[in-house]
C-alpha cells in the first residue's frame, strides 16, 4: 500500500519532466552514506579533509586564498552538520536516526575545536590587517569568520576558554534533548465523542476508544461494553529550565546577557534596542487588541446568554473562530477542494516560471539517494543558465518524523571558478495529511505555511555567492525569515491563487468571492495576532535576558509577561512554553519574525503588490535581495532594494520602519 500511494504522489508531479535514471549512490548523492555507519566515515573524511586545510592555510601569505580555505573547511563540516540535521528529523530508519545523531555531536565537537584554533584565528586576524582583502564580500567573509572565532571565545585566557567550550556543549545537548522530547514524547489530549471534531479535519488525529459512559438503565445491564470513539489530539512537551541556567554565564564572554551576546552581531545591535522596539510595539497595539478582546467576550456573552461571563484563554480560537464562520461562512472543505497539495506543487512552478523564468523539474534519484517512497526531487532549471539548484520535497506525515514544517540546507552554494559553480541542495519538509493512498487536500493556512517555507527555499536556491558562508539563508538573523514571511502573501493573492488553485471536479479556478473571503476572515483580529508575537518576543527576549535570581522561575515569569503585554489571563498551573521549540531553534532571536514581518510588509507594498507575478518584480527580487544570500551588510541591502525608509536607527542599532505593517494591521 505504501508503494502504491507513493505511486499516486509521484503522479502528483507528473507535469514536470524525468530525466534518465542515475547510478547507485548514498543518502542525499553522498556516496558514503550508502549505510546507517556510512555516517562515521562522513565524519572521519571531514576531519581529515579539515585537518589538511589547516595545514594549507598555516603555509598562505596574507590572501584572500586563505579566506576561500576556511570557506572549504566550513563547507566541508556543513556538509556533514545539516546532512546528520536532516537525517536524525526525517529518517524513518532508527539507524540512520542514531547514527546521524552521533555524526552531529561528533562534527560538533569537531567544530568547537575548529572555533578554537589559534593559527586560524592569528591567519583571519593578519589577512584582514594587512589590506590584501580586495572585494567587499571577501572582507565582509573574513570579518565575519574573526567574529565567529570570537563568539567561540578564542580571544580569552585558557581557564575561560575550556569554560566556554563546555557551555556550548552542554547547551547544544540540552538543546538537542528538548526538541526530542517535543519530537519524541508528545503529550495528548483525548476529544470525546469524536463527533465534536468536524468530521473534514479527523483524519488528522488519532482514533481512540473507551467504555461509554452509561445512564442508569445501561449500568443495570453488565452485558453492556458499547464503546464510545474519540480522537487524540498530540501536544508537544519538553523541559526548557536546564537550558535556560546557562544563560547568565554569557560574563565569560563579555556580555551581560546571552541576550546581548545573541543579538550583538545582529542589524539591532543590542538587546536594549529589541526590547524598546517590541515595548513601544506593544503599546502601540494594546488599544485595538483590546478592542478585539472586548468584541470576542460580547459575543461569547450572547451565545452564552450570561451578560457577565468573562473570556479565558481557551475560548480565543473556538469563538474566533465561530465569529469568522459566522461572518463569512468559508467551509473548510470547500477551500480544501481548490488546493490538493499536487496543485499547490504546481502553484510553486507558477511562482518561479513567472517570477524568474526558471521551472521546477522533477529528476530521477539514484538508489539509496532518498529516505522515504514519498520523496521526489526536483532541479530549479534556467533556459538560459542552467540548473540553478535542487530540491528534495518531503511533504507528507509519518510517525518519528519532524512535526513541523523547515527548510534544510543540505549543501551551500559557493564559487568554485570562473566558470564553475557549487549548486545549493535543500530539502523542504512538511508534515501534510494523507489518506488512503490520496493525495492531501490542504486548508488555506497549510498553503500559507507552505509557501512561508518555499520563500526560505528560493532564497537557497536563487542565491549567488562567492562563499558558503553566506549562501542563501546563511544572513544576519534579523532578515533571516524576510523572503518566507514576503511569499506569505503571494498564498492570499486571489491573481496568484486562480493561476494554480483549481476545483478538483470541473477545473475551475477558485472564485475570486471566496478568496475576499478568506482575506477578510483573517483579517478580522489581527490585532490579537500581532499581540500574541509580540508577548512570544518579550518572553525570549526576557527568557535569554539579564536575571536577578537563580534559577529562573520560568513560569511565573512567562504568567506576568502575558498579563502585562496581551489582554487575556494566564491559566495558572499550565506551563506552555516548556514545548515551544524556538526557545532553542531561536533563542533570543524570535523577534527576528517581527523584524521580517516589518520588512516583507514593506516589500510587498513597495515592490509586489502592483504586479506580483511579472518579471519585472521577479528580476527585483532576485537581483536585488535574494542573490546576495548573506554576502552584502542587511542594511544596506534593503535600503538598495526598498529605500531608505525601510529601516530607521534607534539606540546604536537598527530597527524595522513599522508604517506598512501598521497599515496592514489596521492600527
Amino acid at each position: 500500500m505504501l508503494l502504491r500511494a507513493a505511486a499516486i504522489r509521484r503522479a502528483a508531479v507528473a507535469a514536470y519532466s524525468t530525466a534518465a535514471a542515475r547510478p547507485e549512490t548514498g543518502l542525499y548523492g553522498f556516496d558514503v552514506l550508502r549505510t546507517a555507519k556510512g555516517f562515521r566515515r562522513f565524519v572521519d573524511e571531514a576531519i581529515q579533509r579539515s585537518d589538511e586545510l589547516v595545514a594549507h592555510i598555516v603555509q598562505l601569505p596574507p590572501s584572500a586564498e586563505i579566506v576561500r580555505a576556511m570557506d572549504e573547511i566550513s563547507n566541508t563540516v556543513c556538509s556533514v552538520i545539516d546532512s546528520a540535521e536532516l537525517c536524525r528529523n526525517t529518517h524513518p530508519d532508527r539507524d540512520f536516526v542514531e547514527e546521524g545523531d552521533k555524526a552531529s555531536m561528533r562534527i560538533y565537537e569537531h567544530l568547537q575545536y575548529l572555533n578554537t584554533n589559534t593559527t586560524l584565528y592569528n591567519a583571519i586576524l593578519k589577512a584582514e590587517s594587512e589590506g590584501v582583502l580586495l572585494t567587499d564580500e571577501t572582507r565582509k567573509a573574513a570579518n565575519n569568520l574573526r567574529v565567529d572565532f570570537e563568539k567561540g571565545g578564542i580571544h580569552l585566557p585558557k581557564d575561560k576558554l575550556e569554560r566556554v567550550n563546555h557551555l556550548n556543549l552542554a547547551i547544544a545537548q540540552l538543546g538537542r534533548k528538548f526538541n526530542e522530547n517535543i519530537m519524541m514524547k508528545p503529550g495528548f489530549v483525548d476529544i470525546y465523542p469524536a463527533s465534536r471534531i468536524p468530521r473534514s479535519i479527523q483524519h488528522n488525529f488519532k482514533a481512540v476508544s473507551r467504555s461509554r459512559p452509561m445512564g442508569m438503565e445501561e449500568q443495570s445491564n453488565p452485558m453492556n461494553t458499547t464503546r464510545q470513539k474519540g480522537l487524540r489530539i498530540l501536544a508537544d512537551s519538553g523541559t526548557l529550565s536546564s537550558a535556560l541556567r546557562w544563560v547568565s554565564d554569557e560574563e565569560t564572554m563579555g556580555c551581560k546577557s546571552y541576550a546581548e551576546f545573541a543579538i550583538c552581531p545582529n542589524m539591532a545591535a543590542s538587546a536594549d534596542v529589541v526590547m524598546a522596539f517590541l515595548n513601544d510595539l506593544s503599546d502601540i497595539v494594546r488599544h485595538k487588541a483590546d478592542e478585539e478582546f472586548n468584541t470576542i467576550r460580547d459575543f461569547k456573552r450572547r451565545k452564552c446568554n450570561q451578560k457577565s461571563a468573562d473570556l479565558e484563554p481557551w475560548d480565543e480560537d473556538y469563538y474566533i473562530g465561530m465569529m469568522k464562520s459566522s461572518a463569512h461562512s468559508v467551509d473548510p472543505s470547500v477551500v480544501a477542494s481548490y488546493f490538493p497539495l499536487s496543485q499547490c506543487i504546481k502553484g510553486l512552478n507558477v511562482l518561479v516560471e513567472s517570477l524568474f523564468g526558471a521551472t521546477f523539474n522533477q529528476i530521477p534519484m539514484g538508489d539509496g539517494e532518498s529516505w522515504h517512497p514519498d520523496v521526489i526531487k526536483l532541479s530549479l532549471h534556467h533556459p538560459d543558465q542552467g540548473d540553478l539548484g535542487f530540491m528534495y520535497l518531503d511533504l507528507y506525515s509519518r510517525k518519528g518524523k519532524y512535526p513541523g514544517c523547515a527548510h534544510f540546507a543540505i549543501r551551500g552554494g559557493r564559487r568554485l571558478s570562473d566558470s564553475e559553480y557549487q549548486l545549493p541542495i535543500i530539502a523542504l519538509v512538511c508534515n501534510f495529511s494523507s489518506s488512503r493512498g490520496l493525495t492531501a487536500r490542504l486548508n488555506h493556512w497549510d498553503v500559507e505555511t507552505l509557501f512561508h517555507e518555499f520563500g526560505h527555499a528560493l532564497h537557497s536556491l536563487l542565491s549567488r555567492t562567492e562563499y558558503q558562508h553566506f549562501s542563501g539563508t546563511r544572513v544576519a538573523l534579523d532578515v533571516a525569515e524576510t523572503p518566507s514571511n514576503l511569499f506569505e502573501f503571494y498564498a492570499w493573492d486571489y491573481r496568484v491563487l486562480r493561476t494554480f488553485a483549481l476545483d478538483e471536479t470541473t477545473g475551475d479556478p477558485i472564485p475570486e468571492k471566496l478568496v475576499k473571503a478568506l482575506n477578510a476572515s483573517r483579517n478580522m483580529f489581527p490585532a490579537t495576532e500581532l499581540q500574541r508575537q509580540i508577548f512570544y518576543s518579550i518572553m525570549d527576549l526576557t527568557l535569554f535576558g539579564e536575571h536577578t535570581s537563580k534559577p529562573l522561575d520560568t513560569i511565573s515569569a512567562v504568567a506576568d509577561l502575558k498579563r502585562k503585554h496581551t489582554s487575556w489571563n494566564y491559566v495558572e498551573g499550565t506551563h506552555w512554553h516548556t514545548r515551544f521549540s524556538h526557545l532553542i531553534n531561536y533563542g533570543a532571536g524570535y523577534y527576528s519574525y517581527l523584524y521580517a514581518r516589518c520588512f516583507a510588509t514593506t516589500i510587498w507594498h513597495e515592490v509586489c503588490q502592483d504586479d506580483p507575478l511579472s518579471r519585472s518584480t521577479g528580476s527585483a527580487l532576485r537581483d536585488k535581495f535574494l542573490r546576495y544570500g548573506g554576502a552584502k551588510d542587511p542594511s544596506a541591502l534593503l535600503k538598495d532594494f526598498v529605500g531608505d525608509s525601510v529601516i530607521r536607527n534607534a539606540g546604536g542599532g537598527i530597527i524595522p520602519d513599522i508604517s506598512s505593517l501598521r497599515k496592514e494591521v489596521g492600527l
